[in-house]
């Protein structure tokens, strides 16, 4: 399969059904095609374990996953998740808290690795 252009996606809001959205765009990760997650800001705190949302409960009575399953699900498709340096200080975060297998990075870093034909897409 040839080289699939990345899909680099900014979470901008720390609006859990955002989130969600923002990890199902990532399913192009399904199809061969490198993705990443950066949580910019107040984003941050979504990705304080324990991890949930508003809308859990509802997905789950729907069939669908909750928030810490999608984002299970993403990683165990190699999706990679950021999480803003600023923004884990905004919400007086440790490094400790965070989902494991998240890493903690800034926006320059994270936009020196968008690739040429990459895309980008801010929620």
């Amino acid at each position: 399969m040839p080289d699939l252009p990345g899909l680099s996606i900014i979470v901008a809001s720390a609006d859990g059904a955002r989130f969600y959205a923002a990890l199902e765009a990532a399913a192009a990760a399904a199809l061969g095609r490198p993705a990443r997650l950066f949580l910019q800001g107040e984003a941050a705190a979504l990705l304080r374990t324990p991890v949930s949302f508003d809308g859990d409960a509802a997905r789950r009575t729907a069939g669908q996953p909750d928030l810490v399953s999608l984002i299970a699900e993403a990683m165990a498709m190699d999706v990679r998740l950021i999480v803003c340096q600023s923004g884990m200080a905004l919400a007086g975060m440790a490094a400790s808290e965070l989902v494991p297998q998240v890493r903690a990075g800034g926006l320059v870093s994270f936009l020196a690795d968008v690739g040429p034909g990459d895309q980008i897409v801010t929620y």
